[in-house]
């Protein structure tokens, strides 16, 4: 590609970008004006730092099925799911019962209620570890994985993948998503606070190592022997647009750290039920010591979940360490879950889930190949996302060499065509929830060949 080319090119996709957002802008005029409202008491005008998008946050008023409406009364196909978190689809009637039900009996007691023991039944079944206590947010699952993994072993150390998020406390708010200006070396990657306000003396505790690169990880444990207690991944990496593992890499990563006496967590926040019924647990066949769940595992409802091996669990049942919350297992919580893993989340809900992921998978490549675009797609289960760039990506450098401009543009167009996406462009990736059809599939579809069409390469006939 010549530098014409290149400055051509550039110019174009600024255009079209700019374009997008103007449609994007006088479609919601209502969530300007709300916007614009609660700049004056919502700290940034939003309840969550990751609300504020370009052009402006969306304002929703409502969903119902696979569909949300935002508040000046436009509909979308909601691919969205509030990051993840609706596989359930939106006020589903099961889950819609069962909060109702239990509301009507008390909405928190802060003692244990008879759902939980189903629920934990449930889990054990799925994921194959015996033991389980809740809380209320992926953040706090992992926080709990992480305070028991130093608490077993006696050591402070842990290892996280760079570029892989576990929730927003101290001990993972490291190299989250570094400009390679602060990732240090490709070979051995810095713990970069990710954020003001964690201090150097928390980031040091927290080694940082490379997904699927065994190597790095081995280097980090021979560089600290006996001082590491264990480690924590996403076993499909999805902080990242979607990263899977390579074959054999999850169990020569539970051999490796067993062989120095640590241990190995998965979190499963993003994955738990998306990927599969039993996750990438099951799916891949490896136990880890500890698992973490949450999003998708209320049917909307807020709740966490942190089981583990019989041995591991057993130093929480003897007080070797407190798990505590005042929230942990609240009786709506647990309502909405064990309806979601008993009604929702069957055998048959899945096999519609794997017939539209294929659909959506096939369809986006298609109009790939058609327009000539430098992108393939990526699906896990019922997420996916496409990936602007010709190889596959298999860690977060590689992902850092994504052009975001595109995932920008391809989701103004999918927004301005009447399909929520998640923002955040290279980031985030599409759920496909229990109550979508392949109506909504064909709209997704149509709408990338819309926006394919639009940045096709200038040689493409």
């Amino acid at each position: 590609m010549t530098a014409d080319t290149n400055v051509t090119t550039d110019t174009k996709l600024k255009q079209i970008i700019a374009e997008q957002e103007e449609i994007f802008v006088r479609r919601q005029p209502n969530s300007a004006r709300l916007a614009a409202q609660a700049a004056e008491h919502l700290t940034g005008g939003v309840t969550s730092s990751w609300q504020i998008t370009a052009p402006q946050p969306v304002w929703l008023s409502h969903g119902r099925g696979s569909k949300v409406w935002d508040v000046d009364g436009n509909e979308y196909v909601d691919l969205h799911g509030g990051y993840g978190a609706a596989l359930a689809g939106h006020a589903h009637p099961a889950i819609a019962a069962a909060i109702g039900a239990q509301a009507g009996l008390g909405t928190h007691f802060a003692q244990p209620t008879r759902n939980a023991i189903a629920v934990a039944e449930e889990l054990a079944y799925r994921f194959g570890l015996p033991r389980w206590r809740f809380a209320n947010s992926g953040t706090e699952a992992t926080m709990d994985a992480v305070h028991l993994m130093r608490s077993i072993t006696g050591r402070d150390l842990i290892i996280k993948i760079e570029g892989c998020y576990h929730g927003h406390h101290d001990s993972v708010q490291v190299s989250v998503a570094p400009d390679e200006a602060d990732a240090g070396p490709r070979d051995k990657p810095a713990s970069a606070p990710s954020s003001t306000g964690i201090p150097r003396v928390i980031t040091d505790l927290t080694l940082i190592a490379t997904f699927n690169d065994l190597d790095s990880v081995a280097r980090l444990l021979d560089e600290h022997p006996g001082r590491i207690a264990g480690m924590i991944i996403e076993p499909v990496m999805m902080n990242a647009g979607i990263i899977e593992p390579r074959p054999g890499y999850l169990a020569s990563l539970k051999a490796l750290l067993h062989e120095h006496g640590a241990l190995l967590t998965f979190d499963e926040v993003k994955t738990g039920l998306t990927v599969g019924p039993g996750g990438v647990t099951k799916s891949e066949g490896v136990r880890p010591d500890l698992i973490t769940l949450a999003k998708s595992l209320g049917g909307g409802v807020s709740v966490a979940a942190i089981g583990g091996t019989a041995g591991v669990m057993e130093h929480v049942a003897n007080g070797g360490y407190e798990m505590v919350g005042t929230f942990n297992g609240n009786p709506l919580a647990m309502a909405a879950t064990r309806a979601m893993l008993t009604e929702v989340a069957t055998p048959g809900a899945y096999e519609k889930i794997e017939q539209l992921r294929e659909r959506a998978r096939n369809g986006i490549q298609s109009a790939i190949e058609e327009n000539g675009l430098t992108a393939h797609v990526v699906t896990a289960g019922a997420k996916g996302c496409v990936v602007f760039s010709a190889e596959p990506v298999t860690s977060y450098r590689g992902f850092l060499g994504v052009d975001d401009r595109y995932s920008h543009a391809h989701w103004l167009y999918q927004h301005n065509g009447g399909v929520f996406l998640p923002p955040w462009g290279k980031i985030e990736q599409w759920l496909i929830s229990v109550q979508h059809d392949e109506a909504d599939i064909d709209r997704l579809v149509e709408n990338f060949g819309t926006f394919a069409r639009a940045v096709r390469p200038q040689d493409q006939p």
